[in-house]
């Protein structure tokens, strides 16, 4: 009995053994193979160095230091800022610049990224075979810090461009660059999330991906497994300076829309609304009466906009631009960029619980599209009991610098309750509640006393220069 079970241990042994190497072996040949990739497209990654001048002090060229006695107070100022450089000491200092890049033709155009070679004296571009080109930027874009650059040579290896409309999240990824310097390293990962919002950055849907980014990779390729390049590897989420796992690239799509027209007309148009956006919260989707919150929450109408002249009011949340549904308002922004020049397009937005479509027509957008507003008022004060606030009136002047028309108080204290669980702010202007606009003293004290409660109400205030939403909700309890 003893030697029957020992033998069938034996082969149950064997037999799982095999399931076992069986099933290693299966897990093995799923994960992919990326020595083609790299042997096909390495050739066409370039690294890419610049130097910038950049003075130390001494001597401008051509000026020489005034003969002053060394008892003078002057010769101390002098000697400082103009005195003579110590021999072998050159007075302009050589500074580098690593990145990368990769040839998108046989003549030599080159992408990378614009910070890369931005302010750049001269542009080396190296390749795999260690030839080396000067090159001319032909453009630069910063919005969607890309750059179009020209070695002159022929019959260069190029990368094939893909699609980034169609990745999904999970994908492999290849990234080829030159991280600190060491030219062609290969890292690999996966594609993290799609459409991606950075800040500063609200014309450009990010590809996250979890691929090894580091300083020396920027410009160079992000490739799916098909050998396609799908992303310009562009930036990186770190609190130390090295990679922390958050890689972000610009989408092939918009590189390839700014390529073309850097090269046909030297700058890129991009579409315009003529609207700030926020996100629309819970809260806040309770107060305009959406059932779930979505879509992009008009804060502030440009004047002389498209927005302005579609009849956009402020309150509405965008919900379809086009036909293309508005998840988060970050969704909004690269869609407008997208939108061709003067076209109509059908804007479907949530204004006070209906739904309605209006026609807006794109414009492009202007070179700074920043806004800058004061916020500072004095005047009569009061204090409201329901919001435990203060608030002050604003005069013609202080409006007009806070560009604020005939409408809006400003937020002189504010006291434990309602108006500071919604995030209201000592000096915040309070521009609407429920939608109405705040014309005076008296007539915020008319509203509040008016609120329903026990129900989220929008109101909106200016903060710091910029428009802001918050969903205030009053409640019988003390």
């Amino acid at each position: 009995m003893k030697r029957i079970n020992g033998k069938f241990l034996h082969i149950l042994y064997l037999l799982l053994l095999g399931v076992f190497l069986t099933f290693q072996s299966a897990e093995a040949g799923s994960l992919p193979d990326f020595t083609p990739l790299i042997d096909a497209n390495a050739p066409a990654v370039v690294n890419i160095s610049t130097s910038l001048k950049k003075s130390k002090g001494g001597t401008p060229h051509g000026f020489n230091m005034p003969d002053i006695p060394e008892d003078s107070p002057f010769y101390d100022f002098f000697q400082k800022f103009f005195g003579e450089i110590p021999e072998g000491i050159d007075p302009f200092e050589q500074r580098s610049s690593l990145g990368s890049g990769f040839i998108l033709s046989k003549d030599g155009y080159v992408i990378t990224n614009n910070h890369v070679v931005k302010d750049a004296d001269e542009i080396i571009v190296r390749m795999q075979d260690r030839r080396e080109f000067v090159a001319e930027i032909i453009g630069t874009d910063e919005r969607s810090d890309i750059a179009v650059l020209k070695i002159e040579a022929d019959d260069l290896p190029t990368v094939k461009l893909g699609d980034s409309s169609i990745l999904k999240v999970g994908e492999w990824v290849l990234a080829i660059g030159s991280p600190f310097g060491f030219d062609h390293s290969v890292t690999a990962g996966i594609i993290s999330a799609m459409g991606r919002s950075l800040p500063n950055e609200n014309y450009v849907p990010f590809i996250q991906t979890d691929v090894a980014i580091n300083p020396g990779n920027s410009g160079g390729p992000l490739f799916n497994l098909d050998g396609e390049v799908i992303g310009v590897n562009s930036q990186i989420y770190s609190r130390t300076g090295g990679f922390m796992g958050l890689s972000f690239a610009v989408p092939i799509n918009v590189v390839t829309n700014v390529y073309n027209q850097l090269r046909e007309q030297g700058h890129v148009s991009r579409g315009w609304l003529g609207v700030l956006i926020q996100d629309v919260t819970r809260e806040l989707a309770e107060s305009f009466g959406m059932q779930r919150p979505h879509g992009a929450l008009v804060a502030k109408i440009l004047p002389d906009s498209p927005a302005e002249d579609a009849g956009f009011e402020v309150g509405d949340v965008v919900v379809k631009f086009n036909g293309q549904e508005i998840s988060f308002s970050s969704d909004l922004p690269p869609m407008v960029g997208n939108s061709k020049i003067g076209s109509q397009i059908p804007v479907e937005i949530i204004r006070r619980g209906e739904t309605k479509t209006l026609q807006v027509k794109i414009a492009e957008l202007p070179p700074d599209d920043d806004i800058k507003i004061a916020s500072t008022g004095e005047g009569s004060s009061t204090q409201s009991n329901a919001l435990n606030i203060t608030v002050k009136e604003l005069g013609a002047q202080e409006k007009k610098e806070l560009e604020l028309e005939d409408h809006g108080v400003l937020v002189a204290s504010v006291s434990e309750g309602p108006a500071q669980k919604a995030g209201v702010h000592m000096g915040d202007v309070i521009l609407l509640i429920n939608n109405i606009k705040i014309k005076d003293v008296v007539h915020f004290e008319q509203i509040v006393q008016e609120l329903p409660k026990d129900k989220s109400i929008p109101i909106l205030v200016q903060r710091r220069g910029s428009p802001i939403f918050l969903a205030l909700k009053l409640t019988d309890n003390p």
